[in-house]
């Protein structure tokens, strides 16, 4: 097998790809630009072709058709930046990966504790050395209930790992956990918006998916409630968040993701307009915290982001199951 690898960040992952390839002697190469119509000639003669958040659409994937590519694969838990359904008309396969869920669970307790303490708001007036306690009484984390959105491998490391701060917890999924059941309640969705203190998702972006916190939701749920997302952008209404938190309704806002992030997040975009003015908007509050989608970044699941993609890619080539296909 044959591997090209598009956005390779060297400084973090290429020592990966280096240690994987030569144990599953695999030959490679690779490129640290995007992939694009202008580019798509580097992969020329290899097989698989290995991406992370790229938008694949059409006419790329008619491109990779064209000069043999049989295996997409995506460094990513998430594949909604890839036309999976024309991609497999065109008898591609498209493989995406699982990588250490404690970093992503870890990093939405932090998010959370961060809300419960008013940390941004304490951080920015010390900047600028006010030292009064005005404004910064917190809330302690075991005295809250937290409302989990998706019970999948992150959703359920979450809950796991919040159990020791004795906490209340309800959860919703589509298909419920024994495992969950231990430590929360499964409820429906309007319950967990009334009852929940912090509420936090870990669903996948799907059409059922779109925009599941939108007015609607934000109207069911508490005063003051902590919202944390760092599954992805598209779950919420940018326009009703903006609402919810001018009007008091939410209290706090931790995103590790947002609407329209495609193009922003990864690349350096010093002294360019974005063309994001709801990114600047939420940015511009004391009470949100906004991070260039990073949860899932620890030195653990970046290797397991690059050997994955390989092992899910070489099982489709060989026409093994994998629970890594799309």
């Amino acid at each position: 097998m044959r591997l090209y690898v598009y956005s390779m960040r060297e400084f973090d992952e290429l020592p990966c790809f280096e240690k994987y390839c030569r144990k599953y002697r695999l030959e490679y190469a690779y490129t640290t630009e995007t992939p694009c119509l202008e580019n798509l000639d580097y992969c020329k003669g290899y097989e698989v072709v290995d991406i992370i958040t790229t938008v694949i659409d059409r006419p790329m994937l008619d491109r990779f058709h064209e000069m043999g590519v049989r295996c997409l694969t995506t460094r990513t838990i998430g594949y909604d930046h890839i036309d999976v359904d024309y991609a497999k008309s065109l008898g591609i396969g498209v493989v995406h990966v699982s990588y250490s869920p404690n970093s992503v669970a870890d990093y939405t307790i932090m998010l959370m504790l961060m809300g419960c303490r008013r940390m941004k708001h304490i951080m920015e007036r010390a900047a600028v050395q006010d030292y009064t306690l005005k404004g910064k009484l917190g809330r302690e984390i075991q005295d809250c209930t937290v409302g989990i959105i998706g019970t999948g491998r992150i959703g359920r490391t979450l809950i796991r790992h919040l159990s020791g701060f004795g906490c209340k917890m309800l959860a919703y999924d589509i298909y419920e956990s024994e495992e969950v059941k231990e430590y929360a309640r499964y409820v429906d969705l309007d319950t967990l918006y009334e009852e929940s203190d912090i509420l936090t998702l870990h669903a996948p972006a799907t059409e059922d998916n779109y925009h599941m916190i939108d007015a609607r939701a934000i109207d069911k749920m508490k005063q003051d409630v902590i919202l944390i997302n760092c599954a992805r952008g598209s779950l919420v209404d940018t326009d009703a968040l903006i609402d919810g938190i001018e009007s008091g309704k939410i209290g706090f806002a931790g995103l590790d993701v947002v609407e329209h992030e495609s193009g922003l997040y990864y690349f350096n975009r010093m002294g360019e307009p974005l063309h994001n003015p709801k990114l600047a908007i939420l940015r511009s509050y004391s009470n949100v915290i906004v991070s260039p989608h990073t949860a899932f970044y620890t030195d653990e699941a970046v290797a397991n982001m690059a050997e994955n993609s390989i092992l899910g890619a070489m099982a489709f080539m060989n026409g093994e199951k994998t629970p890594f296909l799309v």
